[in-house]
């Protein structure tokens, strides 16, 4: 079973950036002009991030042992962690003594209301699902908050019978209103703070930021629509 209310493994929880954490000075790095005065801070700089993604793809393939991979990856703000994700995974198959077979496929989430005013999840995108009957599936996601979501998402893709199912996020945040879920690997757990960047969007825009950074109560206005 994907994820777990239980207590993790000890990669679980990630690297643990405290609630008290104040996080680098943005003039210590670059980033698009355009972003002048939107942004608090570096919460995580790009290099802390990939480095961080290496270790999880050893984690992954260690757990898994070395078997062939089906990768969902939720859009949008889970490309960059997937692609860079799947990079060190094909780099770890090509230097073992055992080819590792590993498709990619994207789907976005869409949420709507139905007749007893309950939201209703609704997969966009990707391949047929009943392909993944019998499959090892790995779901690539950008953040998990609540934990909401993922649970839906596991229910859909759990009826198509994959042979297992396992979950990496970027970030799980602490938030007041978690479920106690958590992802088989996390890169970071971070406060409960609205960052972007490193493909997570605000209205679409800081997608293209490559540090995770805190925006600034500006940005939010700036952008807001």
């Amino acid at each position: 079973m994907a994820g777990s209310s239980e207590e993790a493994p000890d990669y679980g929880r990630g690297v643990v950036i405290k609630d008290n954490w104040p996080g680098y000075d943005l003039n210590l790095f670059t980033y698009p002009q355009h972003y002048y005065g939107d942004l608090e801070y570096v919460l995580l700089p790009r290099g802390i991030i990939v480095d961080r993604i290496e270790r999880l793809a050893k984690d992954i393939m260690k757990d898994l042992g070395y078997c062939d991979i089906l990768i969902l990856c939720v859009l949008k703000g889970g490309y960059k962690f997937c692609m860079d994700l799947v990079e060190h995974l094909k780099n770890i198959s090509r230097n073992s003594d055992r080819f590792v077979s590993m498709k990619v496929d994207f789907i976005r989430l869409k949420f709507c209301r139905n007749d007893e005013a309950m939201d209703k999840m609704q997969i966009i995108g990707g391949d047929d699902l009943s392909t993944l009957a019998g499959k090892n599936v790995l779901i690539v996601k950008d953040l998990v908050g609540t934990g909401r979501t993922m649970k839906a998402l596991l229910s859909s893709i759990e009826k198509y019978k994959p042979n297992m199912i396992k979950v990496a996020s970027l970030l799980v945040k602490r938030t007041p209103g978690s479920d106690g879920f958590r992802p088989d690997y996390a890169g970071f757990e971070i406060p409960n703070l609205f960052v972007v960047g490193y493909a997570l969007g605000y209205n679409e825009y800081f997608r293209d930021l490559n540090h995770i950074c805190v925006i600034s109560e500006h940005g939010k206005e700036k952008y807001r629509v």
